[in-house]
């Protein structure tokens, strides 16, 4: 795809939103009251609100490799409070997918420099959920999810501020393209 290409994707979208609603944009600029805050992998074909088809607004996003929920990570804790405080989200949810790279990476034990202190985060989380890296990858995604509201449940600020709100995992399957809610 080149820089062309975005441009005219981008006045596609906009044609497109304008034709349907004239005053879309000047809604836009008003604010966000997003109901949900995902925390999703950034995996280029994972994008939340696309494979969701929900409009802008309605999610307000935290990505990083293998959707994890990380106390050090001092972008995910700005971005929970913010959710959680000021545009007063309804539910978290942490979104995965079939064929994760990063959990595969953990899955065979991948050390390079700047990975292999992520991975290790991933790795422990087998061990929390009862999992070998010897199980099926898509097992092991399914875990990572899991352990990951586990994480979110001990996470500083869910616990000052979020208690209430209710956490969902999903798992997206790129195979098909369905989005399958997790019980956890």
């Amino acid at each position: 795809m080149s820089p062309d290409q975005l441009v005219k994707g981008n006045e596609t979208f906009m044609d497109k939103l304008l034709k349907e609603d004239p005053a879309y944009f000047d809604k836009l600029k008003e604010g966000q009251a997003p109901d949900f805050f995902v925390v999703a992998c950034s995996d280029s074909r994972v994008s939340p609100s696309v494979i969701s088809e929900t409009p802008l607004g309605t999610m307000f996003v935290h990505r990083n490799i293998a959707n994890q929920v990380n106390v050090n990570d001092e972008s995910l804790a700005a971005s929970l409070y913010y959710a959680l405080v000021h545009l007063n989200v309804k539910k978290i949810i942490i979104q995965g997918h079939t064929g994760c790279g990063g959990v595969a990476a953990a899955k065979d034990g991948n050390e390079e420099p700047f990975l292999k202190d992520w991975i290790k985060g991933i790795r422990q989380g087998f061990q929390s959920q009862n999992r070998s890296p010897q199980d099926e990858l898509n097992e092991l995604v399914k875990a990572n999810i899991r352990e990951q509201i586990e994480k979110m449940k001990q996470h500083p600020v869910y616990k000052k501020y979020g208690k209430d709100t209710e956490l969902a995992g999903y798992l997206f399957h790129l195979e098909t393209g369905k989005l399958e809610e997790l019980n956890t």
